[in-house]
């Protein structure tokens, strides 16, 4: 496993503690200082830094983020989803729209495989089915390098 896929799993355990625990009950920071002192054996600080700013950008970011989601999957409410699928979502969204380091494609990708690993049998197809939409929307963008 690749140190960023890692670190993108670190994100994804904690914002689904977060999530489960109660967003307002419980310290999104310690959550990750502890799942990454338990799991980031080895990850460099670069990763350690994504971890922190990826996490810090999405709860900065959620309200929007979340609305995104609602808006690609009408049949769907967020409270609806299941914690992982929700959580994978908003790391998905968060790497299209937010940082533009990752390429489109890389963050559809990452989060794919995420939802696989750590979510039901139809995880991987509904992450893939919400993010290849936007990505959709996000390449038919006049200013989009690609178009």
């Amino acid at each position: 496993m690749s140190s960023r896929h890692m670190a993108r799993s670190i994100v994804m355990q904690s914002l689904y503690q977060w999530d489960f625990r109660g967003i307002d009950n419980v310290d999104i920071e310690e959550i990750a200082k502890q799942n990454i002192a338990e799991f980031g054996i080895g990850l460099d600080e670069e990763n350690i830094g994504y971890i922190e700013e990826t996490i810090k950008a999405i709860i900065e970011n959620k309200a929007e983020i979340d609305k995104k989601i609602e808006e690609y999957s009408p049949d769907w409410k967020l409270e609806q989803m299941a914690l992982v699928d929700r959580n994978v979502l908003r790391i998905g969204v968060y790497e299209l729209f937010f940082n533009k380091e990752i390429p489109e494609k890389v963050a559809i990708n990452e989060a794919i495989e995420i939802a696989k690993n750590f979510g039901g049998q139809s995880s991987g197809k509904f992450v893939n089915g919400i993010l290849g939409a936007m990505y959709n929307d996000i390449v038919k963008t006049p200013d989009h390098p690609t178009t």
